[in-house]
């Protein structure tokens, strides 16, 4: 995992005099590397988190996904990942809830294949997928859709950084996955082009994800964690291009590569009814995959109560909105 650290202020060696980071309560939160996380980035680099009271560290690893197993006993006391990560560890620990729908990806994920032209083209080549995340939701859903079979497509497990990689080795014909890997391999390598599209087909949502017993013995700081971050969706919506330098700089991404990708994504952080099926898709993946191995309460997966405390316009569902 690669750590970035926020000073917090200038430390004194051998003074018994306070710092400012001495005062804030540290947190360690993961997540991957793509502006559709751009609410932990943009809090992080505006000071939004040490506004509220904290001194947040952010790890991050290949995918936002690949990260929420590390609320598995507090490794990380936040995390931020896809619909379908959410739900596969919750089946590990209980205790991992959705705390807000953080990002509708609108026009997010594509197909990338190079030397093919088509999807049946595509048939009997090997397909890159980051199995337990989006990729896999979205492939599946497209092979539904387009009428194909799943069996005529030889997928490989591919976390999404190195599709780019492994589709130039020639290691795979095809990927499929988020931004800003599709833009970065047109961009990088000959005759790639795009297959198709998740517009129309699947808009996953990325979830805000902690531990229901963290959150239990640390109310306070949970609920600061969550404001920062409504803060935060506030900068990227209302000051797109002050967010996009803060996204560009803390990921090391082009500003202008930030720029075109941000708005493919709505930035949320809020429930509604969308946020629900989302979540209710994902447990019918696993169920239809023999992965589910016991239903989701909803009650107690759906956890809105942060959400209330420091937004409670932004929570647009009822206890009715939850499947039984």
């Amino acid at each position: 995992m690669r750590r970035r650290t926020l000073l917090a202020g200038a430390t004194l060696a051998a003074t018994p005099f306070a710092t400012k980071a001495d005062t804030l309560t540290k947190m360690t939160i993961a997540t991957g590397v793509d502006p559709a996380f751009s609410q932990f980035y943009v809090a992080k680099e505006s000071g939004l988190f040490e506004k509220n009271g904290l001194d947040v560290t952010i790890n991050t690893g290949p995918s936002g996904s690949a990260m929420v197993a590390f609320l598995v006993n507090n490794q990380v006391q936040a995390a931020y990942g896809s619909d379908l990560a959410g739900v596969i560890n919750n089946q590990v620990d209980n205790n991992i809830v959705a705390v807000a729908d953080g990002t509708y990806l609108w026009k997010w994920e594509s197909v990338i294949g190079r030397n093919v032209d088509s999807l049946e083209a595509l048939k009997g080549k090997k397909v890159g997928i980051a199995m337990g995340t989006g990729s896999e939701i979205f492939w599946k859903r497209l092979l539904e859709v387009k009428n194909l079979n799943a069996a005529d497509y030889k997928l490989v497990n591919v976390e999404a950084p190195e599709m780019l990689a492994a589709i130039e080795r020639g290691d795979i014909d095809a990927f499929a996955v988020w931004e800003p890997w599709p833009t970065r391999t047109l961009l990088s390598v000959k005759n790639t082009k795009v297959l198709a599209t998740a517009d129309g087909i699947v808009n996953n949502i990325n979830f805000i994800y902690m531990n229901q017993g963290w959150i239990d013995q640390n109310k306070a700081t949970a609920e600061k964690f969550v404001k920062a971050l409504c803060e935060a969706n506030d900068v990227i919506n209302n000051d797109r291009p002050n967010a996009a330098k803060m996204v560009s700089k803390f990921l090391k991404m082009p500003l202008e590569l930030a720029t075109e990708l941000m708005p493919k994504v709505y930035y949320d952080m809020d429930w509604q009814p969308r946020s629900i099926q989302a979540i209710k898709d994902s447990e019918k993946l696993l169920a239809d995959q023999k992965k589910l191995k016991a239903p989701l309460d909803y009650k107690k997966y759906v956890a809105t109560d942060l959400l209330k405390a420091v937004r409670p316009q932004n929570v647009k569902i009822t206890e009715a909105d939850l499947p039984k």
